[in-house]
């Protein structure tokens, strides 16, 4: 059968809200997540109170970030091969227990830094496997026709997750240090909670894989080489990564430039997210009504004018606008994209496929932090803005050029990509 990403939606299924496995799944990857943020926020903190080193801070939030880099392709593998139910829940178990540890050496006055790195590393490199198991679940949840609708959905969950996270783990870790690892601890408990209560089976049937694993590493990485186009999306996404990670310090730098408090930088993110969770509200009309090559296009063109406004704005709140307009186009290339490449990939390798989009989009994030970095060092805040700029105008200007992109298929009636070829038994 030849699924597609935007079709009619029969009369005889449930709405979205309705559909009750679909909505435990959302509730417990939205308040796991806000529980993540908030205490993304606090391991910083906390080492600056322990050890009052900035180094250390870094070194916590780099060993966090690791598994990005290093478990995307072994983790895709892996899910294809297990359960994707049983892999979440496992994942939850596990994440609970290694942020419960942290909370625990605290009241205990017993934390170190070797602790929180460990727990840092092994939190990543679950919320890998989670992230993965959970992205390739969706199509088996919902019908394909509410696919996107379902997509934007998860697009406001996470953001909004990064919205009201971030702020309240500043506001537990003044309750007391240990308050937002248990509070993280208690949200990987709800979670559980809702994929326990989940009927229906998160992936296709299939047979057992007899083949090495390493073929399976490998596997995603080819199929999603012999796609042009989302080929050219996934190293256009690289791109406008690692351009937004080294944004996201160049605009601090500015706003402090611009005597913003540290309160009013935080409401400068707060304002930012805020256009993300709006866009994200907004792409299923945006999805029914343009094409995905207009989409890929606009999305790139939208960024490459928006960056050059900073430099004519220094108030922290206007630049939170400029930058709320930029993370407002985002979710709609998300869904859009998304939804193409979960309908046309099939269920066989869904998860080895996304670690191989994982792996290059999130593989930009820590090198657009050391360039981001290096240039402010170097050329200072404007300087690094024009750079950034004549970036995304080169990102802009492929996409428009690309002819995968040009001739990007058509979202009705988007055709099942082939089904990869047998692996041979071991």
């Amino acid at each position: 059968m030849t699924p597609t990403v935007r079709e009619e939606v029969p009369r005889d299924v449930k709405p979205l809200l309705r559909n009750r496995d679909f909505v435990l799944l959302w509730q417990a990857a939205a308040v796991s997540g806000l529980g993540s943020n908030a205490s993304s926020v606090a391991y910083p903190l906390l080492i600056l109170a322990l050890t009052g080193s900035p180094a250390d801070a870094g070194l916590t939030g780099f060993i966090a970030l690791l598994p990005q880099l290093l478990f995307q392709l072994p983790a895709g593998a892996l899910v294809d091969r297990w359960n994707r139910r049983r892999t979440m829940i496992a994942c939850d178990v596990l994440r609970g227990a290694a942020v419960g540890s942290v909370a625990a050496a605290l009241l205990l006055h017993r934390l170190s830094l070797p602790h929180v790195l460990a727990v840092g590393f092994a939190e990543g490199t679950l919320t890998v496997c989670f992230r993965i198991a959970a992205s390739a679940a969706v199509p088996n949840v919902v019908h394909p026709s509410q696919l996107a609708a379902a997509l934007s959905r998860n697009e406001a969950r996470a953001r909004g997750a990064a919205m009201l996270g971030q702020p309240l783990g500043g506001v537990l870790f003044g309750l007391g240090r240990a308050v937002p690892f248990l509070f993280d601890a208690a949200s990987y408990l709800w979670s559980l909670a809702g994929l326990l209560l989940i009927r229906r089976e998160f992936q296709a049937g299939r047979r057992a894989r007899t083949a090495p694993l390493h073929r399976d590493l490998t596997e995603g990485v080819r199929w999603l080489w012999r796609q042009p186009f989302l080929r050219t999306t996934t190293f256009l996404i690289a791109g406008s990564n690692l351009l937004f990670q080294a944004l996201f310090l160049t605009v601090i730098v500015m706003a402090r430039g611009g005597h913003g408090s540290s309160a009013a930088i935080g409401v400068m993110f707060g304002v930012a997210a805020a256009g993300g969770v709006l866009g994200s509200l907004v792409a299923p009309a945006v999805e029914r009504r343009l094409s995905m090559r207009t989409v890929v296009i606009g999305a790139n063109w939208v960024w490459a004018l928006l960056v050059p406004v900073l430099l004519v704005v220094r108030d922290p709140y206007l630049i939170g606008v400029v930058y709320a307009l930029m993370c407002f186009v985002g979710p709609v290339w998300n869904v859009v994209v998304s939804a193409y490449q979960l309908a046309v990939t099939p269920d066989a390798i869904q998860g080895r496929v996304l670690g191989a989009v994982g792996l290059i989009a999130f593989g930009a994030v820590p090198l657009g932090s050391l360039v981001g970095g290096q240039l402010l060092a170097r050329l200072g805040a404007d300087a690094t803005v024009w750079v950034l700029a004549a970036w995304m105008v080169l990102l802009a200007a492929t996409a428009a050029l690309s002819p995968s992109v040009r001739s990007a298929p058509a979202l009705t009636g988007a055709a099942a990509a082939d089904e990869p070829e047998p692996t041979p038994a071991a």
